[in-house]
């Protein structure tokens, strides 16, 4: 089940209500990843205390552990992880193309599917947009991903060209009905995607959205992006693709990005985001605050007794931890700073959606986006 209600537009951005069938979620939306069934060093009730709406578990790694024969005895995901709210799963097509390394040999790709080695324990494996549904619907995650070929930006240092991303697009695309096809057989009872593919060539991408909107899916994705091209190409993707999907249906941005990116991509009609940043830059003492990035193993942080941020209620500020002491716990390799420091990065994100959130509902967007704007070039 999904349902999509739209309340505010302003510009190309938009307010609106997911209905799925694990709960509500208020677009635009930051869902924090989780990817083997956790959000790393975070537990799900400082999740749902920070006001995360839906995370991400990912097809591909939890296929190989714990395995479906586990997934399916807890009856998917929301029971084996306690996060009895959304979840939205990748359809391992990503994985496949990183996986594969920088020269694609450690994966070879035909019509069917494509064949690889696990990662785990080297078994021969072989994903197709069949087998991806069928994990999906034991994951019984309330969005599901169409199986895709993540179009590389380049290869061995070669631009791919508009030839090679055309022959992926078009593939993705008959991956695309494959998916819903097997989807419909399944009986799956929650909401499959698609996903616009095209590299950075707007002409393609054009086509991969119209032929996609063909099929009639109850939402779509922007993917190949954040795949190693340069931020301004990036952008252009982000600036041509979302407004032209199908006004009625949610809009997803896969694996993006900053504070920055979130913004602008609401600004360019994007409902949906989703990025690792928060949590791995968390791990490497890299926090995000409304007055720009702070790396806390710096040495001018010794002795400060400030929050990570004055104006954050997260847990880490608002529970009296200063800057002096998540640079000790980084100096000492404590565990409790990278989790410290994943609680306020997720709580930053998720906080800056709601902000948007009530700057749509007010009318007032564009000033919202111009004080962030000035606010994060400001520095802590």
């Amino acid at each position: 089940m999904l349902k999509f209600d739209l309340h505010k537009t302003e510009g190309h951005a938009r307010r609106g209500t997911l209905t799925l069938n694990h709960g509500v979620v208020e677009t635009p939306v930051f869902m924090p990843v989780g990817t083997y069934g956790t959000v790393k060093g975070v537990m799900p009730g400082s999740l749902r205390e920070m006001g995360a709406q839906i995370i991400l578990g990912n097809t591909f790694h939890l296929w190989m552990r714990p395995g479906l024969d586990v997934l399916q005895k807890f009856g998917g995901l929301h029971r084996f992880e306690q996060w009895h709210a959304p979840i939205l799963t990748d359809s391992g097509g990503f994985q496949v193309w990183s996986l594969g390394g920088a020269d694609g040999k450690g994966r070879k790709i035909t019509e069917q599917g494509v064949h690889f080695a696990s990662p785990v324990n080297g078994d021969k494996l072989f994903l197709t947009p069949e087998v991806s549904m069928q994990i999906q619907t034991v994951l019984n995650s309330d969005i599901v991903m169409q199986f895709d070929e993540c179009t590389p930006y380049q290869t061995n240092g070669v631009l791919t060209s508009e030839d090679q991303a055309r022959q992926s697009m078009e593939l993705s695309l008959r991956w695309a009905a494959r998916s819903r096809d097997e989807f419909a057989r399944l009986g799956n009872p929650n909401a499959l995607f698609g996903i616009v593919q095209g590299g950075m060539y707007t002409g393609l991408r054009e086509e991969s959205l119209q032929q996609l909107v063909a099929l009639d899916l109850p939402g779509y994705a922007i993917g190949g992006v954040s795949v190693g091209e340069p931020k301004d190409e990036m952008l252009a993707i982000m600036a041509h693709t979302p407004h032209r999907l199908p006004a009625h249906k949610p809009r997803y941005l896969m694996g993006v990005g900053t504070p920055e990116d979130l913004v602008e991509g609401v600004a360019c009609g994007v409902d949906m985001f989703d990025c690792v940043m928060p949590t791995r830059n968390a791990r490497n003492g890299h926090l995000f605050t409304r007055f720009g990035d702070l790396k806390i193993r710096n040495a001018r942080h010794k002795d400060d007794e400030g929050p990570i941020d004055m104006s954050c209620a997260c847990q880490a500020c608002a529970g009296g931890f200063s800057r002096a002491y998540l640079h000790h716990l980084e100096r000492c390799g404590e565990m409790l700073a990278p989790m410290l420091a994943s609680i306020h990065n997720l709580h930053y994100y998720v906080n800056l959606m709601r902000e948007v959130r009530e700057a749509l509902e007010a009318g007032r967007f564009e000033a919202f986006r111009q004080q962030f704007k000035a606010d994060r070039a400001r520095g802590v």
